[in-house]
């Protein structure tokens, strides 16, 4: 942990630079005296945290580091009206729409009988080239009866409510927490299993009705955004 805390401050004191490679196992082990695999379990942590990355037979060496982005969570405007309007460039792909299995807690806030279908429309949010977050929407069949069939083809979620004849949005209650992307979420996110992931879980709610449309969970890489948590 003494070798693993120290590595840190001096990437974060920019000790070391982007694509420098750092002290090699040898080195690391003589300058702590300790054996060469506490040294690597101390890289190995580094390398999960999406700090460093090895080259095989040269070393390791310090990622590039990225510009976080900014993002403000508000319900009122989509995340795709967000990243267009800072200017980044935006792909959305589908990963899934399918039905779930009763779940008390979204069945509740969906205002759903056990009896009534929720699906689940994922997708994953490109920006710049980069896998950034995956957004999960529930949606009640009976707010939107056509959604098993129209899901496959959602980009943008607040388009398709425009379309449905729901123009203004807002946010019941947001909630942040913290959790570590499982295997499947490491692949889509193209991240080791220690870097944290920042989940948001929000309800949509038709402004002028008060309708809930949907509860969002959506997972955002936290080495990737900064969080405008102002008040409007």
């Amino acid at each position: 942990m003494r070798i693993l805390d120290e590595l840190m401050e001096k990437i974060e004191s920019k000790q070391f630079s982007a694509g420098e490679k750092l002290p090699s196992e040898n080195e690391l082990a003589d300058c702590y005296r300790v054996p060469r695999m506490t040294v690597r379990a101390a890289l190995t942590k580094l390398e999960e945290r999406g700090y460093i990355y090895s080259k095989q037979g040269k070393g390791r060496f310090l990622k590039e580091e990225s510009i976080p982005i900014q993002l403000h969570l508000t319900g009122k405007v989509s995340f795709t009206e967000k990243m267009e309007q800072a200017g980044y460039d935006l792909e959305t792909r589908l990963i899934s729409c399918e039905k779930i299995s009763y779940e008390e807690k979204i069945y509740k806030l969906l205002e759903c009988e056990r009896e009534d279908k929720v699906y689940k429309v994922s997708r994953i949010r490109i920006i710049d080239g980069q896998t950034m977050a995956i957004h999960n929407s529930f949606v009640s069949e009976k707010m939107f009866p056509e959604i098993e069939k129209e899901g496959v083809c959602i980009s943008s979620m607040f388009a398709y409510y425009r379309k449905h004849g729901h123009t203004e949005f807002a946010s019941s209650k947001t909630m942040l927490g913290i959790s570590f992307p499982t295997s499947t979420e490491q692949q889509l996110l193209h991240c080791q299993s220690m870097v944290p992931l920042i989940m948001v879980e929000s309800d949509c709610v038709d402004a002028a009705t008060g309708d809930v449309l949907e509860h969002t969970r959506i997972l955002y890489r936290s080495d990737k955004f900064k969080y405008d948590i102002t008040m409007d």
